[in-house]
């Protein structure tokens, strides 16, 4: 895994949203995510396993017959995950994944407001970051790189340019 590298907005680094830190790796400029936690406030990240040297995203998942836990990559816009279990799954399961949180095990599906914009799915998953109202939300649908900032910390502007953010052939 190699990661890939986009500009960010410096107005975006100005306003860091809690749960969220800048870094430098080989002289070029990356987000991470350091903060993230289910709606009953259980951390969802894991210093045992490590991707490109940070802290990853853990998150149980079922889809299809399979079913265990994933480990996301924390670097923004980075599409890296680790399975601690075999996928097995058919073309009609690929819809939309089942995600909670390995602790207690709610739920972490949301309804979408409108279709998301890529593949019309109209679930995400929810992660919450520290701050009031402050979030992330990621395309349920499996392969679909979707994923959205929503920080009051930002205006709606730079949070769209900074959710398009992708790494893609990582």
């Amino acid at each position: 895994m190699q990661l890939g590298h986009k500009t960010i907005p410096k107005e975006f680094l100005n306003n860091l949203p809690e749960g969220i830190k800048y870094v430098v790796k080989n002289n070029k400029d990356f987000l991470v995510v350091e903060q993230l936690f289910c709606q009953e406030g259980h951390s969802l990240m894991v210093n045992n396993v490590r991707m490109h040297g940070e802290s990853s995203i853990r998150l149980k998942v079922k889809l299809g017959k399979s079913e265990g836990n994933i480990f996301v990559d924390a670097f923004w816009g980075s599409h890296d995950k680790l399975y601690s279990f075999m996928c097995k799954y058919t073309d009609e399961d690929l819809m939309e994944e089942e995600v909670c949180c390995p602790t207690c095990g709610c739920s972490l599906m949301v309804e979408n407001e409108m279709p998301c914009e890529v593949c019309g799915s109209t679930k995400s998953i929810e992660l919450i970051l520290p701050g009031i109202n402050n979030k992330i939300l990621v395309c349920a649908k499996v392969g679909c790189p979707q994923h959205k900032l929503i920080a009051k910390e930002v205006s709606p502007k730079i949070s769209e340019i900074v959710s398009d953010i992708n790494y893609f052939g990582l």
